[in-house]
């Protein structure tokens, strides 16, 4: 088992440098670079001016402090090298465009994707599993259909469609004005009472969740109810039902443990990907300034050192959330040996 493990971080490292490498090649054909978005920004100011011509009328000496100001006076085979000399280090950086450390503004983004994930994650396995289970347990039913239909029309509705509509019907849109439209708390959060900080966290959290849990139901509902139905036709199971044993009894003490194996080996890179993959749409419409907006803001501005340090960072954690993944299979089922893969 040891050597499996030491094999699989040995792995990682040509597995974060392949994507490290493959962005920051793509990078450098990507047009308007940061030295160019601040040309832009420039031309924006009063008068008529446009990009071109203040780029044009920019002169020489400071079109060359720029690009020493992000270091683009270097080859890129340079660059290339002092940035995997700073990430070693765990040093991603400082923002282009922010003018802040990568790591701080990262960190100030995560409760939001904290929030967003770690509630839709919880909410979502403490529906889907029950719920699965007891489609497999009523397999064929009017149940089992009913349910269906709606967890696949749940699934099939985008979920920025579905955060218009609650806007517009519970968030003083046309109808009714219930539920606030932006930010995790109200202005005056800090005043209140800690009873009513709770209510108050919850209530802007409430139409967000909503778009983001509904459309997530129905892969670990079905995966669910498929993986039971599965169990429950093996043999173990018409031995155990042979003997006189209710199908409560069956289902809880037998095939219970050997169903879930499954899910709970995908628990921990369902629960990491819940902070780190939420919708910018859903952020963007209950206006939540979360690591899913500061990607994709990064990305349009062309602040490099965000996105290769935000890429650095989620990849370096899924790959090692797939490594306890695999362990954690071993745990749930012993019978598994990685001593024989590992040779």
């Amino acid at each position: 088992m040891l050597s499996y493990i030491l094999k699989r971080i040995a792995l990682m490292i040509p597995t974060l440098l392949g994507a490290l490498t493959i962005t920051f090649i793509v990078m450098q054909f990507v047009p308007g670079g940061p030295v160019e978005q601040i040309m832009a920004e420039a031309a924006s100011g009063p008068g008529e001016q446009s990009a071109y011509k203040a780029g044009r009328d920019l002169d020489k000496q400071r079109l060359e402090e720029l690009k020493k100001l992000y270091g683009f006076d270097k080859p890129a085979h340079v660059r290339y090298v002092e940035m995997l000399s700073s990430y070693a280090r765990f040093d991603l950086g400082k923002s282009f465009m922010q003018n802040k450390d990568v790591w701080t503004l990262i960190k100030e983004k995560l409760p939001v994707s904290i929030s967003l994930g770690l509630w839709t994650f919880l909410i979502s396995y403490m529906i889907s599993i029950p719920l699965g289970i007891a489609k497999a347990a009523r397999e064929g039913t009017r149940f089992d259909a009913f349910s269906s239909v709606l967890v696949l029309v749940g699934y099939a509705v985008p979920g920025f469609v579905l955060g218009i509509l609650l806007i517009v019907l519970f968030a003083g849109g046309t109808f009714l004005d219930w539920f606030p439209l932006r930010g995790l708390t109200s202005d005056n959060w800090e005043e209140l009472a800690w009873g009513a900080r709770i209510v108050d966290y919850f209530w802007h959290l409430a139409l967000p969740l909503a778009c983001l849990v509904i459309g997530s139901f129905a892969v670990t509902t079905m995966l669910t109810k498929n993986t039971f139905v599965e169990e429950m036709r093996k043999q173990y199971v018409l031995v155990a039902r042979a003997k006189g044993l209710s199908s409560r009894r069956v289902l809880y003490k037998h095939v219970f443990r050997n169903a879930l194996i499954p899910l709970v080996t995908g628990f921990p890179a369902a629960f990491v990907g819940a902070f780190f993959t939420g919708s910018v749409l859903i952020e963007t419409l209950f206006s939540l300034d979360g690591l899913g907006l500061l990607a994709f803001e990064s990305v349009v501005r062309r602040d490099y050192p965000v996105v290769l340090g935000s890429l650095y960072l989620f990849t370096l954690i899924a790959l090692v959330v797939k490594l306890v993944s695999d362990l954690l299979y071993v745990w749930v089922d012993p019978r598994v040996q990685f001593t024989s893969v590992a040779k």
